[in-house]
């Protein structure tokens, strides 16, 4: 039940670093900033300083001063941030809600890092209001934790991204083979765990004129990773086979969406991974590990083809299939769009996401 709000209702998201930076999380909650107008609320950022683990948590006494000039009816958590904030939890004096995009501990840290930040996220979780996910398989992570939220639904709410982008440029699709049978698209920014050497692997393991592979995403996050990448796009079997459409805006991406056939993203550790959802939503079969939060939202020989995490050939194996049977890649496709139709679009995030943060800004009503 929506309750009845004294007045529009004013939501703080305290992140970490730039919200304009190009990964899911972030893109996530520039979403709910836009479309919050529409939900009789506003939603303004204020970051922890984007520095060494575990130096942000110096700038709590600062953050909490931003926070009380901004006067927030409920402080969202960005779990990229919580192991900063929970020395200071007890010292914010309106409600918490987390929004949580990984794990806690995070995805993309060492043994160490994880273990020491696990106890902070932990730590700031338990004292929120309500627990935000953004997946079923985080759901379930944070359930074997003991970490079920304390709000009034006392449980954890689902609140996945929305399966739309913004609509491609208009004008004619673009030839994306390049003389090959099939367009692979892979978006992901350049990072470690979204496997982006495993895609140009697989992809020079196939026949010559099978597939032209498209690369978008930033190479800045992780500049080591990213030279290794470069090393790998030199070597003499991906000559001519790859495109790096590098960082691209939402209408460029979903004009890629448009016009490849299939979707690509061996990604190890995905929490939710928003690209799927909308790959599907484009009548893209996937080919990805089973691994991740992919297997809850595509079947294997259903909506994609599903390989065993580090199975290379098998990946290989998956992108032939589909490059060389054009029914096989009509019918995943299909029933790939059907599938996405049942997730959430970027409004019924919204809805669901600013009923749950009323509530608990305003939990009597």
């Amino acid at each position: 039940m929506t309750l009845t709000a004294p007045h529009r209702l004013s939501v703080s998201l305290l992140t970490l670093g730039d919200p304009d930076t190009l990964t899911g999380g972030y893109l996530y909650h520039r979403r709910l900033a836009e479309l919050a107008p529409r939900h009789d609320a506003r939603l303004v950022f204020a970051s922890f300083p984007a520095r060494p683990f575990p130096f942000p948590v110096l700038s709590g006494p600062r953050l909490l001063r931003e926070l009380s000039a901004q006067r927030p009816d409920v402080v969202v958590l960005d779990s990229i941030a919580a192991a900063f904030l929970a020395p200071w939890t007890g010292a914010v004096r309106v409600p918490v809600v987390v929004m949580a995009h990984q794990p806690p501990g995070g995805i993309d840290h060492g043994p160490a890092r994880r273990y020491v930040q696990a106890i902070l996220d932990r730590a700031a979780y338990r004292r929120a209001g309500r627990v935000l996910v953004a997946s079923q398989l985080l759901a379930d992570q944070f359930a074997g934790q003991g970490l079920a939220g304390q709000g009034p639904a006392g449980r954890l709410l689902v609140v996945p991204p929305g399966r739309d982008v913004a609509s491609a440029p208009g004008g004619r699709e673009r030839d994306l083979r390049g003389g090959a049978r099939v367009a692979v698209l892979c978006v992901g920014n350049w990072v470690a765990r979204k496997g982006i050497v495993q895609a140009l692997d697989a992809v020079a393991r196939l026949p010559a004129g099978l597939a032209r592979l498209h690369l978008a995403g930033d190479d800045r996050p992780e500049p080591g990773y990213a030279a290794k990448v470069r090393r790998r796009l030199a070597r003499d079997d991906l000559a001519g086979r790859v495109d790096c459409h590098g960082r691209l805006s939402r209408e460029e991406v979903a004009a890629l969406y448009r016009d490849a056939d299939v979707f690509l993203l061996p990604s190890l550790r995905e929490p939710y991974g928003t690209v799927y959802g909308e790959a599907m939503a484009a009548g893209l079969p996937v080919v990805g590990w089973r691994a991740g939060n992919l297997p809850y939202l595509a079947g294997h020989e259903r909506e994609g083809l599903l390989a065993e995490p580090g199975d290379l050939a098998g990946l290989a194996r998956a992108l032939r299939r589909l490059a060389e049977d054009e029914a096989l890649r009509a019918r995943l496709g299909a029933a790939a769009r059907q599938r996405a139709a049942t997730f959430l679009t970027w409004e019924q995030t919204a809805e669901r996401f600013f009923t749950a943060v009323r509530e608990a800004a305003w939990p009597s009503g």
